[in-house]
């Protein structure tokens, strides 16, 4: 933790608040979830607006204010930028949000992008948050463009730890890369009981799996947006120990945080991994149970093949001497035979032979 700086030496102007200019008027502040005024480690008080909190905070030059927003609308956010001489693409960012997890340092302020996230049981789905830090010599103002991360409860183990919340800024920074990093954790839990849970239906023949792997790829997709950059900026903060002379203890405290964040990626993408192999196992199975489904399909087509040859055949050999008997049947006096004493017999005759004919050749053909 590097030495406070006098306000002399900051860029942020002297004087009265904008609140009190007739050019930067001070907005509605139904964002401002709670702004707080601490020295030296311990609350000293706690502003309802933000006219207040940067009158006081210039009362105490040797104060630090943690500004909270939700949602904060743009005029909250030119406000707080005028009063700290917030850089203009850093605030842009706050404003548009759907931002990826990064870290950028403009001159004394630090603005940092998080990614929080949380597992909701009913649904079995993680729910993505966005969190904007920034970080000055003696403010921090952190800007939630979703549910979570609930900072209340950073913010509560900070104040019951006054001796880390003096080292200023840095050490709330700390504290709420570790809640962020904290909450991680129920969410690999969750997900490695859903992976536990598609294996299962993936091996059980459940054909809904398939869009439940996908919907949670996509999901570990987003997780991994979340985590992976989150690694290289601890990595970037703990590189700047030494140039900007942060405090061993706190260092001590970032590097745990980057195991935890480290950790927890290598999960991401083992889940990740573990998604691509079951989508293709269930893709595997699938293929075999439609070829088996194919397979039964095509002996019962040939077995109701083969039954629809007997029956054509024997229809075919029992039409004979009905044709027969049918002609030979037309009591016309002219017809051919028709007094032959010996036309009953061939009439017969006839019939025997073309019946043994058909026979025959359908037995060849292996049809009967």
């Amino acid at each position: 933790m590097s030495d406070r700086r006098p306000r002399a030496a900051w860029r942020r102007r002297p004087g009265p608040p904008p609140a009190a200019s007739s050019e930067q008027p001070s907005p509605a502040e139904p964002s401002v979830v709670q702004s707080t005024l601490y020295r030296d480690g311990r609350r000293v008080s706690s502003p309802t607006t933000l006219a207040d909190t940067f009158r006081q905070l210039r009362a105490h030059p040797d104060g630090m204010a943690w500004i909270d927003l939700q949602y904060p609308t743009v005029e909250e956010l030119h406000y707080l930028a005028a009063e700290f001489d917030l850089h203009e693409l850093a605030v842009e960012d706050a404003m548009e949000a759907h931002q990826r997890p990064k870290l950028e340092r403009y001159g004394d302020t630090l603005f940092v992008v998080l990614r929080a996230a949380r597992y909701l049981d009913a649904p079995e789905e993680v729910d993505f948050g966005e969190l904007h830090v920034f970080v000055g010599p003696d403010f921090l103002i952190t800007v939630r463009h979703a549910d979570a991360p609930d900072l209340s409860a950073a913010r509560l183990r900070m104040e019951e730890n006054p001796d880390l919340l003096a080292l200023g800024p840095e050490a709330v920074l700390y504290a709420i890369l570790d809640a962020v990093v904290d909450g991680y954790v129920p969410v690999v839990a969750g997900v490695q009981n859903d992976i536990d849970e598609i294996e299962t239906e993936v091996f059980g023949g459940d054909p809904a799996v398939s869009r439940r792997i996908y919907e949670l790829s996509r999901e570990m997709v987003e997780f991994q947006r979340a985590t992976r950059p989150l690694v290289g900026m601890l990595h970037a903060l703990i590189a700047g120990f030494a140039k900007y002379g942060t405090d061993e203890e706190l260092q001590r405290y970032l590097r745990d945080v980057a195991d935890h964040v480290t950790h927890t990626s290598e999960r991401v993408d083992g889940f990740r991994q573990a998604l691509t192999d079951i989508l293709t196992v269930n893709a595997t199975l699938v293929t075999q149970q439609q070829n088996a489904e194919m397979r039964a399909l095509a002996e019962a087509g040939f077995e109701q093949n083969e039954e629809i040859k007997k029956i054509s055949s024997w229809a075919a050999i029992l039409f004979a001497p009905t044709l027969v008997g049918t002609i030979y049947g037309m009591n016309f006096d002219t017809m051919p035979e028709l007094h032959w004493a010996g036309g009953y017999p061939f009439a017969v005759v006839l019939m025997a032979v073309v019946c043994t004919s058909l026979y025959v050749v359908f037995k060849r053909k292996d049809w009967l």
